[in-house]
């Protein structure tokens, strides 16, 4: 299956990666060859893309059949428009998407992919980033080439790689390093505009029409009605379990897509706070917010970890707020993102890797306070690491003897990784996405339908109860 190679990482970063997944709890469990066989496979999976696409349909505007019978149609435009000869007779088909059995407001499309894809003599370089994002359907946006031919024109048809180890320079004509093919495109750029002087130019550099992987392109698709978003955080907002009425505080928002489910699962009835410490980034959940006709969020620029007033009778409308101010606190926090996908590789160092955990506990200190007696704690991550993960869920449990685990539901991820110390029944309670599970899964209806729930990005829920 795979055409991608590994992701890329530092020496170091592997090695630390590799004693989270070979622990001694694993060991103790599965013996070294099960663990080590797993860490492998999540070292490959991460390269490639999910197995599905999801987006969440805006179910508090149109029912879900109706949204999915919308999104058909314009995917088999879209479709029809960017076939090649080969491709023509199969125009007339229809556009698969399924509904999920346990989540109401989810819609996934199948990826196709690795295809049979001929490299071209013509190539353009692009960023490990850019390159990502064609893998899951995007075309590539003139920022994001580093190099392209001396003579390049649009129109010209190119082959697309990705530098994916960041050594590259900008503006070359050529590049021998380390590169990834992730498909052809037709160029809509010159060089000349790409690389001139001043302000960089927006909008498509190069169109994919042979992608590696093909996926839909959801660029200005159904605004409104339809968000691109991965499935596990999908399950967050649902996990959350928001009510009409309840004031919700969403402490690390941007760019908005979990506030906006919050807000459209409680009917657009109370109040959502969403806090983010980057300013430029409150206007995109606003957009958000507008474009999806939520009216209850209100956005502020502000660091979630000085959010808790020292005044109790403090009454402005704005952070900080009086402890115990919110019914429910969703903290997706900020982590490493080694589940996100695809992703071919980064240059960050295990020092940076492992910056995570201290904000993250300073940030739940803050959430435990701001919550209501009573009241829903989610924690969530996109990484894969026991210490952003278990690890902060047994410090928690131990630092405030007020939380407790609670089931989650929808329940579709794995339990929780042994080697944080936590009891089995413990375990079972948390929601593990784990990728590399899905790889062991092929061939029958219901490996199928279990691959939808497993080959996804690496995440991580904890559903606590403040009593």
């Amino acid at each position: 299956m795979s055409e991608l190679p590994r992701i890329s990482l530092k020496p170091e970063v592997t090695h630390f990666l590799q004693g989270v997944f070979v622990n001694q709890e694993v060991l103790a469990a599965v013996g070294h060859d099960q663990a080590d066989q797993r860490f492998q496979k999540l070292l490959t999976c991460l390269s490639h893309p999910p197995s599905y696409t999801c987006v969440r349909a805006s179910t508090h505007l149109a029912p879900l059949e109706d949204i999915r019978q919308k999104l058909g149609e314009e995917l088999k435009k879209q479709m029809c428009n960017s076939l090649t000869e080969e491709e023509e007779e199969e125009k007339e088909k229809e556009v698969l998407i399924l509904t999920h059995p346990r989540i109401p407001d989810v819609l996934l499309l199948p990826v196709n992919g690795p295809r049979a894809v001929k490299q071209l003599g013509s190539e353009v370089v692009v960023g490990a980033q850019c390159g990502s994002a064609v893998l899951r359907g995007a075309h590539v946006f003139s920022p994001g080439i580093i190099a392209c031919p001396k003579y390049m024109k649009a129109g010209d048809v190119v082959s697309v790689f990705s530098d994916t180890e960041g050594r590259c320079t900008r503006g070359a004509t050529s590049f021998q390093g380390t590169k990834v093919f992730v498909g052809n495109g037709v160029a809509r750029m010159d060089r000349s505009s790409i690389f001139a002087t001043g302000e960089p130019p927006k909008g498509v550099g190069v169109q994919m029409v042979e992608p590696l992987y093909q996926s839909p392109s959801f660029d200005g698709i159904l605004p409104g009605l339809v968000f691109l978003q991965n499935l596990p955080s999908v399950v967050v907002g649902h996990v959350l379990g928001p009510r009409p009425g309840e004031r919700i505080l969403d402490m690390c928002a941007a760019p908005g897509g979990k506030t906006c489910h919050i807000a459209a699962l409680m009917g657009d009835q109370g109040e959502v706070v969403a806090l983010d410490r980057i300013r430029n980034k409150i206007g995109r959940i606003l957009l958000n917010a507008q474009m999806l006709r939520l009216r209850s969020i209100k956005a502020y620029c502000f660091n979630s970890v000085q959010a808790v007033s020292s005044d109790p009778a403090q009454e402005a409308e704005g952070p900080p707020y009086p402890a115990e101010s919110f019914d429910r606190v969703l903290l997706d926090a900020p982590c490493s993102g080694l589940g996100q996908r695809p992703n071919m590789g980064t240059t960050w160092s295990l020092k940076e890797i492992r910056s995570y955990q201290p904000l993250q506990r300073k940030l739940l200190q803050a959430a435990v306070r701001l919550l209501k007696k009573g009241g829903v704690l989610v924690y969530s991550t996109c990484t894969v690491t026991l210490e952003e993960n278990e690890e902060q869920v047994a410090w928690a449990l131990k630092t405030f003897p007020c939380l407790t685990l609670q089931p989650q539901e929808p329940h579709v991820g794995a339990g929780g990784m042994l080697g944080a110390g936590l009891a089995p029944e413990q375990l079972h309670l948390l929601q593990r996405f784990s990728p590399e599970l899905s790889w062991d899964q092929a061939g029958s209806a219901d490996a199928l339908h279990s691959r939808v729930d497993t080959d996804t990005i690496g995440f991580f829920i904890a559903n606590f109860l403040k009593n």
